[in-house]
């Protein structure tokens, strides 16, 4: 299947979207603010039905413009007493210190109930306010801001069925990366040159403000710190920081890629690092960003949402593309490349959205480093190599079967020990 030059574009504009902070706290907030705009009016309790994987990534994540506070209820409550539903990813950008005071009182006093929902999509929200004799729900499934259903007391509202989801990732899936290298090498920039200059300047702004500050664990601030400050360690050093400040709760929105803010910022500084380093062309800097945008989604089409494979290195596939290309590199050698990372580093575990991620990034954006270096010397991992196969599309699928399938048990047993469900002897 060959895609025209307005399907690519599609893609990019409906991924590349601002998002504050961790999004799986924000899809929260996102569908318990829905709820209370269906109710018409602030509840007097709240019940959240959960994935495993949407309490693993805001266990232990701070929510932007709450104080500095975790947990699912401290979303939850932000979005049903001051959320703008219409703001999606940014739902929690008008956030007062008098909601925050609110917040914290009805938290307390076990305003909102969460429970874990089992046999349903990785990604699943569903909220349910009540006031009175009223009650109102929204369920969220798939993606941050994918509403399949609204409902108010006996009446649905709205509902969408689930095949619609299903046709959107197929069609990622059905991509390759010789016709992403072609539309990154020969489109015309000016349909997408809004959407790219907004990730460069969301996501640089908040790297910035990380380096500058103190979020996290500081993994941006030690590298830049503790090493020798050349270009590969600044283009892990921008990555990390950046994400330092997502995880620490900082209120600056980023642009995101299949869904995660972690994602959208490993695709986007380490080029916009190269780049400035060696002065090359915007031109060239938003076709190496078109590239590694759309590897990184078509590599985790395969994956899913959420799971136990860390996205970042999903996303340090697409990294390693982009910097092979600004370096002049062959189809071959940015197929290389990707192959390169893969083999390195696929058994990075998902434990959560906190402040690790900034590590597993710095991490992924080495392992992408090395694989560029090696494929530039037409260096590379070769078929029968573990789960390296015959062709780069056969390898991205299986890493893809890996994650999605393979790590399900691992995913369960993450979330069993995060919640202190496993004794050790």
């Amino acid at each position: 299947m060959r895609f025209t030059d307005k399907e690519y574009e599609e893609i990019l504009r409906s991924e590349l979207i601002p998002a504050m902070g961790c999004t799986e706290p924000i899809a929260i907030a996102l569908a318990s603010a829905k709820a209370r705009a269906t109710l018409g009016e602030i509840p007097d309790s709240m019940v959240l039905f959960l994935s495993g994987n949407i309490i693993k990534n805001v266990k232990g994540v701070t929510v932007p413009n709450s104080g500095g506070m975790k947990g699912m209820d401290t979303a939850a409550i932000l979005g049903a007493l001051c959320g703008d539903e219409k703001r999606e990813l940014e739902v929690l950008s008008s956030v007062t210190e008098a909601d925050i005071e609110k917040m914290k009182e009805l938290r307390d006093k076990g305003y909102c109930e969460c429970r874990l929902q089992e046999g349903v999509e990785n990604l699943y929200v569903r909220a349910v306010v009540t006031k009175g004799e009223h009650t109102a729900s929204v369920t969220i499934s798939d993606n941050h801001t994918h509403i399949i259903d609204i409902t108010k007391d006996d009446e649905v509202l709205y509902h969408e069925d689930v095949m619609s989801s299903e046709e959107k990732k197929l069609k990622k899936q059905a991509m390759t990366l010789d016709g992403i290298y072609d539309y990154a090498t020969t489109c015309d920039l000016e349909p997408v040159r809004p959407i790219l200059e907004r990730q460069l300047q969301m996501n640089e702004a908040i790297a910035k403000e990380s380096l500058t500050g103190h979020y996290g664990a500081q993994v941006g601030r030690t590298l830049i710190k503790s090493e020798a400050p050349s270009v590969n360690v600044r283009a892990r050093a921008y990555a990390a920081a950046a994400s330092d400040a997502r995880m620490g709760g900082c209120a600056l929105p980023v642009v995101i890629n299949s869904g995660s803010g972690n994602q959208g910022i490993t695709v986007s500084l380490p080029l916009l690092v190269y780049a400035k380093e060696y002065n090359l062309s915007e031109e060239r800097l938003f076709r190496a960003l078109i590239l590694a945008n759309l590897t990184a989604i078509h590599q985790k089409s395969y994956i899913g949402s959420l799971s136990a494979f860390c996205g970042a290195v999903s996303a340090a596939c697409g990294t390693g593309a982009g910097i092979t290309y600004l370096y002049d590199g062959s189809f071959e050698q940015i197929a290389n490349t990707i192959v390169n990372t893969l083999a390195n580093t696929s058994g990075i575990i998902c434990d959560g959205a906190k402040a690790s991620c900034a590590a597993k990034i710095a991490s992924a954006v080495e392992a992408a480093i090395l694989a560029h270096n090696m494929s530039m010397d037409d260096l590379s991992f070769h078929p029968g190599d573990g789960v390296v196969l015959e062709t780069v599309e056969e390898t991205m699928k299986s890493i893809g079967y890996v994650g999605r399938v393979g790590m399900k048990e691992t995913d369960h047993d993450i979330l069993q020990i995060m919640l202190g469900n496993v004794k050790f002897q």
